[in-house]
């Protein structure tokens, strides 16, 4: 499924360039409709919305790895895949440096015990990753291979558990710190609703442009991984390399856009679980690279995607412990917990390049 024809290096980096665009504009109305759409159906915080916003969040990684699976590159999508947990991990760095107006670090401000717990559902689904890889190379029955249908499972678990301690948790406070953000997780959501409400926005307006918004996105997804595998193979980049990093920040745009705009208005909680839940969804899609190529991707996975895995928890793991300890003091107006992975990730991201491909 080839969308693009031949074209020179510059060419091919113009493209990329003018689809990360299109990202960042289109998942600006696609993540503020989703909000609509989830209240206006009713979803809200409940089982179908998280998997609507979800799916919402990460169209551009969904065309991605269509498009690398079809076309016979499926180490670009496991790579983008896994170097976009990391990397979305990252983004909350850029939010707790641009998005936190008082003078407390974002995990002091979104601290809780559920946001810990999606944290450690991440965990989980990267475990069964690093599980996968050690699987026979064969082992795949109606185009399916056991290691990606658990990672689905321990997903959807993870959703039901999220949902159930979105609800409440049996600590003091339902687990909510205090002194963290004054409203209630998702009140930045509620608000864009009712004020779609108040101008007179309809439902099948807001259905039309969510529509137009997401398949903009797939479109801008799959020609982003077509011209950029095409520029790296012009300069010599591997596939894993550029996965991990210039195509992984190319899809973590919305994230970045998204969580800006909920930090800004005092969500932090929201801001933090929409990246837990990104990352706890990405290795999903390894489902559909296996349904779509036929063949098993992570036991096929090359040590780079293994290093990544780890990396990612890695980062994980540190902000886990920032929701828990909850820094209170600003360095260059970062927290402690997010100069610790700022650093974390420029080494790891420079490992990559003495590991063999």
């Amino acid at each position: 499924m080839n969308l693009l024809p031949h074209l020179p290096l510059l060419g091919e980096l113009l493209v990329f360039v003018g689809a990360a665009a299109l990202i960042w504009v289109a998942g600006i109305p696609l993540s503020n409709y989703t909000d609509i759409l989830a209240d206006r159906l009713h979803l809200g915080q409940a089982l179908g919305g998280l998997i609507l916003l979800a799916v919402a969040t990460n169209l551009p990684e969904i065309a991605i790895t269509y498009s690398a699976a079809a076309s016979g590159k499926p180490d670009v999508a496991v790579s983008n895949i896994l170097g976009g947990i990391a990397i979305q991990t990252v983004v909350l760095v850029a939010l707790d440096a641009f998005g936190v107006r008082e003078r407390r670090p974002l995990t002091y401000q979104a601290a809780s015990l559920t946001l810990v717990v999606e944290g450690a559902i991440v965990l989980a689904v990267l475990v069964v990753v690093v599980m996968g890889t050690q699987l026979p190379k064969n082992l795949v029955f109606a185009r399916l291979s056991p290691d990606v249908v658990l990672i689905a499972l321990v997903w959807v678990g993870g959703l039901m558990l999220t949902q159930r301690a979105g609800g409440k948790l049996p600590w003091s406070n339902s687990g909510e710190a205090p002194d963290s953000q004054p409203k209630p997780r998702g009140h930045s959501q509620k608000s864009r609703s009712d004020e779609a409400t108040r101008k007179g926005v309809s439902t099948t307006r807001v259905i039309l442009i969510f529509g137009a918004a997401a398949v903009a996105t797939l479109v801008a997804g799959a020609v982003l991984e077509q011209s950029g595998t095409a520029a790296a193979d012009q300069v010599g980049l591997s596939g894993a390399l550029f996965g991990a990093t210039v195509l992984a920040a190319a899809t973590s745009l919305p994230e970045l856009s998204t969580g800006l705009a909920a930090t800004r208005q005092g969500d932090y909680k929201l801001a933090f679980g929409d990246i837990f839940g990104g990352n706890a969804f990405l290795p999903v899609l390894f489902l559909l690279a296996v349904l779509v190529s036929g063949k098993a991707v992570l036991p096929n996975a090359h040590a780079a995607d293994i290093y990544l895995t780890g990396l990612a928890a890695l980062l994980t793991v540190v902000y886990m412990a920032g929701l828990l300890f909850r820094p209170a003091k600003q360095h260059a107006r970062l927290g402690i917990d997010s100069i610790a992975v700022l650093l974390l990730y420029v080494v790891g991201v420079t490992g990559l390049v003495v590991l063999p491909q």
